[in-house]
């Protein structure tokens, strides 16, 4: 089985290595993480405060990429995306762009997401996506 990682599950896992915890187990799954949600994650390297920041965010987001799959966006992924997009805006739900990406990957590749306690509420708007949430204590 697989989980896609959303960004705010990854800002999650990053907080736990800084407080020294150990990072958030995920057993057997296997971890995906798709290209938006890298992209974003080294956003957040390239504005950090400090280069001392900026380089102990790049060195956990390697540990963690060293351990997962990053998720190309393929023609597939754009199918789920406007699929997403346009239940959502019928609905009268829409998301933000990035997490109706990252919901399409899931869909595409038929798993779940894993988000921050933030995100959940509306990754749960999207039909069809089991979501599961890091706790913010670990």
């Amino acid at each position: 089985m697989a989980i896609v990682l959303d960004t705010s599950a990854l800002v999650e896992i990053e907080r736990s290595l800084d407080r020294e915890k150990p990072p958030v187990s995920l057993g057997e799954e296997i971890v995906v993480i798709p290209a938006i949600v890298w992209a974003e994650a080294l956003i957040g390297v390239r504005l950090a405060g400090s280069a001392q920041r900026a380089a102990r965010r790049r060195a956990h987001l390697e540990t963690i990429r060293m351990q997962t799959e990053i998720e190309a966006f393929t023609p597939e992924i754009a199918e789920h995306c406007a699929d997403i997009y346009s239940e959502l805006s019928q609905a009268g739900a829409l998301i933000p762009q990035n997490d109706i990406a990252v919901a399409a990957t899931c869909r595409s590749i038929g798993c779940g997401v894993l988000v921050g306690p933030n995100d959940e509420e509306h990754f749960r708007r999207v039909q069809d996506l089991e979501v599961h949430v890091v706790s913010a204590k670990s």
